[in-house]
């Protein structure tokens, strides 16, 4: 359970899809549906990086990248570590290679949303470059708050 056991693949197959649908409904919040999983991982399947120690899915992050207005946008959907396996920069990781991923692939910026009282989310992103862009208000199904994070990939002055 060091972190030098713990190894990054891409996504691979359906045969992966319970284990991460696991995963993420004992870490986070908000329900989500089947379709909402396909949606992503179907359409982006490059955008989705597990946490694996050994057999055992331990992290996950799922996201896509499509344009919004004139810009091409990377969208952090989903990132959950197991409880047991936090602080140990798992969670850090997964949003390296996502982000590197997307740049990669031209993204202009990278958003995500999270709730605005998960302190140690907010952290994690802020450190990873990530800045407050507006707070939604009961943006999620309890009713709570959100803030959307938003990392510039490219710089916003065009260049001659």
């Amino acid at each position: 359970m060091s972190q030098s056991s713990i190894e990054y693949v891409g996504y691979e197959s359906e045969h992966q899809l319970p284990s991460i649908i696991h995963m993420i409904e004992n870490e986070l919040s908000e329900p989500y549906t089947i379709y909402t999983y396909r949606y992503f991982i179907h359409n982006w399947p490059k955008l989705c990086f597990l946490a694996m120690d050994g057999d055992k899915i331990v992290g996950v992050i799922i996201c896509k990248l499509d344009y919004h207005k004139d810009r091409l946008r990377g969208y952090i959907a989903m990132l959950a570590v197991a409880r047991d396996y936090r602080k140990r920069a798992i969670g850090s990781k997964l949003v390296e290679k996502a982000v590197v991923a997307m740049t990669q692939q031209h993204a202009d910026e990278v958003v995500l949303e999270t709730e605005y009282t998960n302190q140690g989310a907010l952290a994690l992103y802020q450190r990873l470059g990530f800045i407050k862009d507006k707070r939604l208000y009961r943006y999620y199904l309890n009713g709570v708050d959100a803030f959307r994070l938003k990392l510039f990939c490219k710089s916003m002055v065009p260049t001659e």
